[in-house]
């Protein structure tokens, strides 16, 4: 198919094949666009590629993390658990692709390296290379996508002597397809936040010792896992379209649950503790929703908070290692929530160390292990479960030049500027899926993928019926969202934590709260005024 911009490879390069890509392309052929994807992995997934590390599980009810945007994809798959494990969820990318055939337009083992913006033709110059070392392209494209999500940049501390340990090393972020042995070994593992918590209790299942370097204890809620039962699955055939519009009117793009809109002082103690219990037993994230004010007022907060240590401890049978395991820095739900499945519980095994590094921090890595307080702890093997350059890092990877050659990176030093998390000032016809400055991480991501993806459709949709050349965000609409963004998030709780909503896990990183905590349901009202008005808040054709 001919592109309809003379000198151009492709109508659109989109960078990514996980759910964002891969919907952000089907969507994109419906247009009649010509389309090509270019994945740094050897098949579809994103970040349910990567992730592989032992637990590696879902923290959004499997019913409701998947696509609804085909009732023949949603009614031909059959999900086996409350919360899937990657390898299900994987299987489900695997089934949608070969549904829509859409192999056959991704470029497989190849990452993009720059993305370039030349004004005379208005294309990008996007350039690539084989994750082998055996070579690369450079593609034209009038527009460029980035569907790099959101957790997909692994990061590993620059710690002194990293490379002298003499045994294998792994990141939960990218762990090795043929799976991992422990059986016998000894084993650190330095981070508890997601990843951890989910991989420790397997880790700790085949090592003979696990020592755990821990900086920072977090919230953990029962994720109370089960198999799913047939009615229920049934059940959600039936109604998942239209739950799928609920979901978007909901603030987190969830409606598995409810929230309490009654405010913690409105309520009697008694019905406090049992709102507050009965939403623990059910497990999941349904806990933040017991009652009004949880992330923005303290009082509130604190009874969440204290609730949920006191069901902690119970877990934990070694009292010197309560006031460890316990967090009492942060309110609880500012920093990413984990679900866990006898997490805690695995710290009362002889054969489980915890090292709290912020008593003892980690000073370096050795030939045979890890020196945290003037102690070295000899292991076989070392995971980090470090986490990711969350939200910008794998669009800033791209070495990305826009109008007068200004990068993105060099703009985002001080935070990441965007205008509703879609686009930047200055970088024509770019289009961020899920990026910074919108609810994406802070929501059921598959709802804010489809939200964002079904959004660019329809702006490429009128830019191409138009006849229009470029569309871009407006810098004076940028820098009041960016600014409506800290005003939204300052009223929040969400500021009083060291998190990597807020960049704090990167060493220079500039520490902003980087999503929108506005909620899915009044952004989404947003974007569909922007676009109800010709796209208001963006240039066109400039």
């Amino acid at each position: 198919m001919a592109t309809a911009v003379k000198g151009a490879d492709y109508d659109v390069v989109i960078v990514g094949a996980g759910f964002a890509g891969m919907y952000m392309l089907h969507k994109l052929r419906g247009l009649g666009q010509k389309v090509r994807v270019i994945e740094a992995g050897d098949g579809v997934g994103g970040t349910w590629y990567w992730n592989r590390y032992p637990g590696a599980r879902c923290d959004v009810e499997s019913l409701e993390y998947q696509y609804a945007f085909s009732d023949d994809i949603q009614k031909g798959w059959k999900w086996s658990e409350r919360y899937s494990a990657q390898p299900e969820i994987l299987r489900y990318q695997n089934y949608v692709a070969d549904k829509l055939d859409l192999r056959k337009d991704i470029t497989f083992s190849t990452r993009v390296t720059s993305a370039t913006y030349n004004e005379p033709n208005a294309l990008w110059t996007i350039k690539t290379h084989k994750v082998d070392g055996s070579g690369g392209d450079t593609l034209q494209a009038r527009f460029c996508i980035m569907a790099t999500g959101c957790l997909s940049a692994a990061r590993v501390p620059d710690f002194k002597g990293k490379d002298d340990f003499k045994g294998p090393t792994y990141h939960t972020g990218g762990w090795p397809h043929e799976g991992v042995d422990f059986t016998g070994l000894k084993v650190g593992v330095i981070g508890t936040g997601s990843s951890g918590v989910q991989s420790i209790p397997i880790i700790a299942s085949q090592a003979d010792h696990v020592t755990v370097f821990q900086r920072t204890a977090n919230f953990t809620l029962p994720a109370c896992n089960r198999p799913l039962k047939e009615e229920e699955i049934a059940r959600s055939k039936e109604i998942l379209l239209e739950n799928r519009q609920q979901a978007l009117k909901a603030p987190a793009g969830i409606t598995c649950f409810k929230y309490n809109k009654k405010l913690a002082a409105e309520m009697l103690p008694e019905d406090l503790q049992k709102e507050l219990q009965d939403r623990w037993e059910l497990g999941g994230f349904a806990f933040l929703g017991a009652f009004g004010g949880v992330m923005t007022e303290k009082k509130s907060n604190d009874y969440a908070a204290d609730y949920a240590r006191s069901r902690m401890a119970a877990s934990i049978k070694k009292p010197e290692l309560v006031e460890k395991l316990l967090p009492n820095d942060h309110p609880i739900g500012v920093k990413r929530l984990c679900l866990d499945t006898n997490y805690l519980e695995t710290f009362n095994d002889d054969h489980v160390e915890l090292i709290d590094v912020r008593e003892n921090p980690i000073e370096r890595i050795t030939e045979k292990g890890i020196v945290a307080g003037g102690k070295e702890y000899e292991v076989d093997a070392i995971v980090f479960a470090t986490g990711f350059d969350a939200m910008t890092g794998a669009i800033t990877s791209v070495d990305i030049a826009g109008r007068k050659g200004e990068k993105l990176k060099e703009k985002w030093a001080a935070g990441p500027r965007t205008y509703l998390g879609l686009g930047s000032a200055g970088f024509p016809n770019l289009f961020f899926i899920t990026g910074p400055g919108s609810p994406s991480v802070l929501t059921n991501m598959i709802v804010s993928i489809e939200q964002h993806v079904d959004w660019i459709t329809d702006c490429i949709a009128r830019l191409t019926k138009g006849n229009i050349r470029s569309i871009e965000a407006n810098r004076d609409a940028e820098d009041e969202w960016v600014a409506h963004v800290n005003e939204v998030a300052s009223m929040t709780l969400y500021p009083q934590a060291n998190s990597w909503y807020m960049g704090a896990n990167i060493p220079g990183k500039t520490q902003v709260f980087m999503p929108y905590p506005g909620g899915l349901d009044l952004y989404g009202q947003k974007i569909a005024e922007v676009a109800g008005a010709d796209y208001a808040g963006f240039e066109l054709g400039a």
